[in-house]
């Protein structure tokens, strides 16, 4: 967690570049004579570094007991905060023969004062000794069904002293495990190496030892301090080191770690899960898979070496899935955490000799995947997009690391033949469900080539089994080929089985127990005289689009109910302390919403903004002083971009997908949100709002069946056909209604 490269141990004046060979396997050739204090230095660099490495084999032994004592402590308080209103009298309902009005004429109205108290303390009060053991055992009994059904989440509350302990303690904790992770290897060398040259290379430390030691003995005792400072000069653990005794000797302060906690809640809550049993669904992170993989899967070692950041059980389960099965779908919910996992492939392919890795991706996200890259790893970036694609993808041919490519430049890049990446990741892999396109024929051109291929998509197929077929038969031709594409709802269950193979999916609410909730609200208006006769309007001229849009078609904001609600929701947002996305598919839309909010807001990110600036927008979101609103196309940024900053949605109008709205909510709604995310749609009665809710709702609910229940996991939104309306059908239908229901032709 917030790892800094070391830069090593500062190399003695008086030592010399050598290797790490034991002196056994050294050459034969004289020893350097070390001066005294020369000596002594070098011996007193090497047990520091004998410490260091001790300690960073150790701590987190000692800091996982840290965070299990404050996890402990912190559910007790919220356990008691509980049964806080719960009144004593509630204890008779557990055993009959409790005698309540003793209690209460004692002080102990509340079953918590009873908890605190104890057995003891109750007898001291004057209770009977039958009485106290009596109500004790009673309200342990409750405390124990209301911790079973307390759903644990840590809520930035600088103010808890609880939590804030629990998060200092996860912060060293974090140091603690990355610093084990990434330097186990050196440590267990040097703990092997340093103790048996110590008492050895003592004569070479003094004038008088040497006088007193042999010839034999002197020799080896300055070949002992040589093979010390090799040690020491080639260490790499120190800084890390260093980090780990300051957090365990003296957490940071509590604002510090708040911020670090809400910048990476997701990574806190994966060390948390570490330690302690979450409630988790382990069936669930196993996506349901058949026992002969999960037994596969689970004895698949995941190097994290390279890796810079803690997973979650679910997450590394999907990583090892991924490099036991060579070729599949990583599906999970948009939210948990698919690049991570991906990452996480990636590193310990490379770490385990792999040179190469390969990501396509969608324009919005490479900078994205650049950046979680270089964060999470310590892999090299390459971007292979803009003006200087082939001179970058000539270095990445020849040095290796992690190209980020999008679908349209795949196929110009002058590449090697032989170049076989040692895994191939193709983001939004939906992108190539059609195998004839040409994107299709280059994403298989790679996917054939590359010695493991992982398609990532929350959604992988929004409507037809056929076309889930075909991102199949990218990576298991032999799965595909079980695949009818005319499954429907009675086909489910087979079709789930025949995929498992190939196809992981988890749901949010499966393995993410501490995500907060979403509350959705839908904001009904009505129209007044201009938007309304902006509508009508737009209904006589047969204009769908402009149906759409009519509400925004105003002047002055004053006169476009949505206009004064979304003013309303943002300003009642902003004060409360939280950050807002507004969504809308119209540009023009989008400009009224800019014109209304003016320097509160950030954007309009749409189509037409480059893939830079479009990470910048969302950065100055999350800047602290920034604006408090970012204004979207939802076909720009409602796929790709994270937006944990932001805590509330607004949808400008419905869309013709429910899946598109899933898509940009899950941009908020995700791993690492820390507060309640609230979706507001703006919506008016008695129009094309109200229809489109009527008509896609049981589409929705229907697609909603099916997306999230699989064998494999809880959710496959290919599992069956859902004939969602094309837009063209759902328009003319709409358009007719309106026009029948407002008296103009049909």
């Amino acid at each position: 967690m917030g790892h800094v490269r070391p830069s090593g141990y500062a190399r003695s004046a008086m030592t010399e570049q050598s290797t790490l060979t034991d002196p056994a396997d050294a050459p034969a050739v004289p020893p350097r004579t070390w001066k005294p204090r020369a000596a002594r230095r070098v011996l007193d660099q090497a047990r520091d570094l004998l410490a260091d490495a001790r300690l960073l084999t150790t701590a987190d032994l000692d800091l996982r007991e840290r965070v299990r004592d404050a996890y402990t402590a912190t559910r007790e308080v919220r356990v008691h905060a509980g049964l806080r209103t719960v009144p004593v009298m509630a204890l008779e309902e557990r055993r009959k023969k409790l005698r309540v009005a003793v209690l209460e004429k004692a002080g102990f109205t509340q079953v918590t004062q009873v908890l605190v108290a104890g057995t003891e303390r109750l007898v001291a009060a004057g209770i009977g000794a039958g009485t106290a053991r009596l109500a004790v055992s009673a309200a342990r009994e409750l405390a124990d069904e209301v911790d079973a059904d307390l759903r644990f989440r840590i809520d930035v509350d600088p103010d808890d002293p609880y939590a804030t302990v629990l998060v200092q303690a996860l912060y060293a904790f974090g140091l603690a495990t990355d610093a084990r992770h990434r330097h186990l290897d050196e440590a267990r060398r040097v703990a092997d190496v340093v103790p048996a040259r110590l008492e050895p290379a003592l004569p070479a430390t003094s004038l008088w030892r040497r006088l007193m030691t042999p010839a034999d003995r002197r020799s080896a005792a300055h070949a002992a301090v040589s093979v010390l400072a090799d040690q020491v000069t080639a260490a790499r653990l120190t800084d890390d080191a260093r980090a780990v005794r300051a957090a365990v000797g003296q957490p940071p302060e509590g604002a510090q770690v708040w911020a670090d906690f809400e910048a990476r809640s997701a990574e806190y809550y994966g060390l948390l899960s570490q330690v302690v049993d979450l409630g988790d669904d382990h069936e669930a992170a196993e996506g349901g898979l058949p026992a002969d993989v999960v037994r596969r899967v689970e004895a698949q070692p995941l190097d994290r070496s390279l890796l810079r950041a803690s997973l979650r059980g679910y997450q590394q389960f999907g990583a090892k899935y991924a490099l036991v099965q060579r070729r599949t779908i990583l599906g999970d919910e948009m939210g948990l955490g698919k690049t991570m996992q991906s990452i996480a492939v990636a590193a310990h392919l490379v770490a385990t000799g792999g040179t190469h890795v390969l990501v396509v991706c969608p324009a919005s996200v490479v900078t994205n995947w650049k950046r979680e890259v270089e964060q999470h790893s310590d892999l090299t970036a390459v971007v292979l997009h803009g003006t200087d694609r082939e001179q970058a993808a000539a270095r990445w041919a020849d040095d290796g690391g992690v190209a980020v490519t999008t679908f349209e430049v795949l196929g110009r890049l002058d590449l090697p033949h032989d170049l076989r990446p040692a895994l191939t990741v193709v983001d939004e892999a939906h992108y190539v469900k059609n195998p004839e396109t040409l994107r299709g024929r280059e994403v298989r051109r790679w996917a054939d080539r590359s010695d493991r291929v992982l398609f990532l998509s929350g959604t992988p197929m929004e409507n037809k089994v056929a076309e889930f077929k075909n991102m199949v038969g990218y990576l298991q031709p032999e799965v595909a080929a079980q695949l009818d594409p005319n499954a429907g709802l009675s086909g489910a269950k087979a079709f789930r089985r025949i995929v498992a193979p190939a196809y992981l999916r988890r749901n949010q609410e499966d393995v993410l127990t501490e995500l907060p909730e979403m509350v959705q609200v839908e904001e009904w208006e009505q129209f007044g005289p201009v938007d309304g006769a902006a509508y009508r309007d737009a209904v006589l001229a047969g204009n769908f689009m402009s149906m759409r849009q009519a509400a925004f078609a105003v002047s002055d904001a004053a006169d476009s109910a949505k206009l004064v609600r979304l003013r309303e929701l943002v300003t009642e947002a902003v004060d409360g302390g939280r950050r807002v996305i507004v969504f809308s598919y119209f540009l023009s839309v989008l400009d009224q919403v800019m014109n209304l909010l003016g320097d509160l807001a950030v954007g309009p990110l749409t189509g037409a903004v480059p893939v830079p600036e479009r990470q910048a927008m969302v950065d100055a979101l999350s800047a602290p002083g920034g604006p408090s609103v970012l204004v979207s196309q939802i076909t720009a940024g409602g796929v790709g971009l994270n937006v944990q900053a932001a805590s509330v949605v607004i949808f400008c109008e419905p869309q013709v997908k429910p899946t598109i709205e899933a898509q940009a909510v899950a941009r908020a709604h995700r791993m690492g949100q820390t507060r309640t995310v609230q979706v507001h749609r703006l919506l008016v009665e008695q129009s094309v709002d109200q229809r489109m809710m009527e008509i896609l709702g049981s589409k929705a609910a229907l697609f909603e069946e099916f997306a999230r229940q699989s064998e494999i996991t809880d959710a496959s939104p290919s599992a069956v056909d859902v004939d969602a309306p094309s837009e063209t059908s759902l328009s003319r239908t709409i358009l007719a209604e309106e026009q029948r229901r407002l008296g103009s032709p049909v």
